[in-house]
């Protein structure tokens, strides 16, 4: 590991001015379950090292109101998942929340950070993406608000801009009228990274989202306007059709943790699977 300068400031202004300053050689230190194992493996070598979790304005937050939920940057996963509000009107981001490492991991690791480190196998984020999640974001320059979809550039690559970091994630409450589900894939549960995660919402009006992680250069979310999936007496090859059509989005890899073969196969397998569920709870009692 190689020598770094750490800092801890308190306010969020001498934050921003350390990352303006710093510019690529500075890096923000929140839950570090992330930034402390890409140091060690020498993935990332920082001059300086920001720990913001002194800082008033970044302190963690969980507001729930009409309108939104709100994630402060320091917000724990093991607070996502145990809030009974979240648990409640966002269900699929608290149990994604849930499989995110280990409980120690848990209790460290953020969920801005888990946006942050822009892992395409990143568990938060397809539920985030099927919410319509947005991320806000302060520099030394001023503020800006940002859909997740267009803050996730690529592997390991976000919007941020030098001297900027992300304060929260808004989550808007939708209408009701809808079901989600979230599942993931993975060797081992709580030591390893997704093969394929995968988040699905249904609504009323018939349509489908999918938002699919592992299995392509970033997360993504695609939708069936059709109301073809949500539809069970709609014929089951032309169902399958659509579902393919969907699917071609999907650009996976293979690499240690499975084959390409073997993460588009999972992927219509859970894909259906969470499919079926939401319809299931969405069909009236």
């Amino acid at each position: 590991m190689r020598p770094f300068t750490y800092v801890r400031p308190v306010t969020l202004g001498e934050a921003l001015a350390l990352l303006d300053e710093h510019g690529p050689a500075a890096a923000v230190l929140a839950g570090g379950t992330d930034l402390v194992v890409a140091i060690r493996n020498g993935a990332i070598a920082p001059q300086v090292v920001v720990d913001v979790k002194r800082i008033a304005e970044l302190a963690p937050e969980i507001d729930l109101t009409g309108s939104r939920l709100r994630i402060g940057a320091t917000t724990l996963m093991a607070d996502v998942e145990r809030n009974k509000r979240v648990r409640a009107t966002f269900p699929a981001l608290a149990d994604a929340a849930a499989t995110v490492g280990s409980v120690q991991i848990r209790n460290r690791a953020t969920v801005v950070g888990n946006i942050c480190h822009a892992s395409p196998a990143a568990d938060t984020v397809p539920p985030l993406l099927i919410y319509g999640a947005e991320v806000n974001i302060s520099g030394a320059r001023g503020t800006r608000r940002m859909p997740l979809a267009e803050f996730l550039v690529g592997p390991g690559r976000t919007a941020l801009e030098r001297g900027e970091l992300v304060t929260s994630i808004d989550v808007p409450v939708g209408p009701p009228g809808h079901r989600e589900a979230f599942a993931k894939v993975t060797r081992r549960r709580g030591v390893d990274l997704a093969t394929v995660n995968l988040a699905c919402m249904v609504d009323t009006q018939g349509r489908t989202q999918f938002a699919y992680g592992a299995v392509g250069p970033r997360a993504f979310l695609i939708a069936d306007e059709s109301g073809v999936l949500a539809d069970l007496s709609a014929p089951e090859a032309t169902r399958e059709r659509v579902l393919s059509d969907l699917l071609t989005h999907a650009s996976p890899i293979s690499d240690v943790r499975a084959s390409r073969e073997y993460r588009l196969a999972m992927l219509r397998v859970m894909s259906l699977r969470l499919l079926r569920d939401c319809l299931s709870r969405l069909a009236p009692a």
